[in-house]
């Protein structure tokens, strides 16, 4: 048996013991648009409903997420990866009992790692079916392969964008290389818009329109409109006290966007459109591309 094929067996034995968790990628075609904020408001509003989740920071070499916690990790991936850290020691408690797992700033990318040591994170990352009811993964910004590897693999797709032109425009590309890429398979994901600092419902719609007729015509594919958050100043002033504003302002107006976006996405856990695949089927698809 080739390391190709062990790699295969070892996903194949992990699919079939852990149950599944329901994974989300976060993700936008440029920075700054609030990407981060909602991976975290997200998952706080997901734990206040009973669900166990975990956030990986996959924006290698940076740390929003551990920064809007205002907790510093003792370990992350690349202790895992490089130090032989087991899972559990990489997982951070933050509030609420949310889990993350920092991407550290020794790793480039998945695709970037050994096959030793890719069999050594699919091992270890296996694990988080099993600590975990939902699992989201905090892209980062752009079309960079880095990004691309976790937006391709992910089941369900969680596209932030704002009013600003460029932010339409840098989403499309990043739409573009994802149809364009030989890997995507568009009938098996499915890919959200969240409209972010809009000043309505409305606008937050229209956003969603102009991105998805383009799509339709150019690209052939589709989009779902998952909701929208207002512009709200509540936002800047719990950044910067590092605390999410679904914890510090929980009465505020994008606190309250954030209690409908996570109650749709945990409702549709339980629609067949996207079966929920699990971290061990994103990472399959890791290790398929390489061979």
């Amino acid at each position: 048996m080739d390391q190709a094929e062990k790699l295969r067996t070892i996903v194949k034995k992990n699919q079939q013991n852990f149950p599944k968790a329901q994974v989300f990628a976060v993700t936008s075609g440029k920075g700054g648009v609030g990407k981060s904020n909602v991976a975290v408001n997200l998952a706080v509003q997901m734990q206040k409903r009973g669900k166990k989740v975990i956030i990986f920071d996959a924006d290698f070499g940076l740390a929003n997420v551990e920064i809007m916690f205002g907790v510093m990790p003792r370990f992350n991936l690349s202790d895992l990866i490089y130090r032989g850290k087991t899972i559990q020691e990489v997982i951070t408690p933050g509030p609420l009992g949310i889990g993350f797992i920092s991407g550290g700033s020794g790793i480039t990318g998945v695709n970037n790692l050994s096959r030793e040591q890719l069999k050594f994170l699919v091992n270890n990352l296996a694990k988080l079916d099993d600590l975990a009811d939902v699992i989201i993964i905090d892209t980062g910004a752009g079309i960079s392969d880095s990004v691309l590897e976790f937006v391709i693999a992910s089941p369900e797709i969680l596209l932030v964008v704002t009013p600003e032109p460029s932010s339409l425009t840098d989403a499309y590309s990043l739409l573009k290389t994802l149809h364009r890429s030989v890997e995507f398979r568009q009938s098996n994901t499915k890919i959200n818009v969240i409209s972010n600092r809009v000043e309505s419902e409305e606008e937050g719609i229209g956003i969603y329109e102009k991105l998805n007729s383009v799509v339709g015509q150019f690209l052939n594919g589709t989009l779902e409109y998952l909701g929208m958050i207002p512009q709200d100043t509540a936002v800047g002033k719990a950044v910067c006290k590092q605390k999410p504003v679904s914890l510090l302002f929980p009465e505020s107006k994008s606190a309250k966007s954030f209690v409908l976006l996570a109650d749709y996405l945990i409702q549709g856990a339980a629609t067949p459109v996207i079966q929920k695949r699990g971290i061990m089927q994103l990472l399959s698809r890791f290790i398929y591309r390489r061979n």
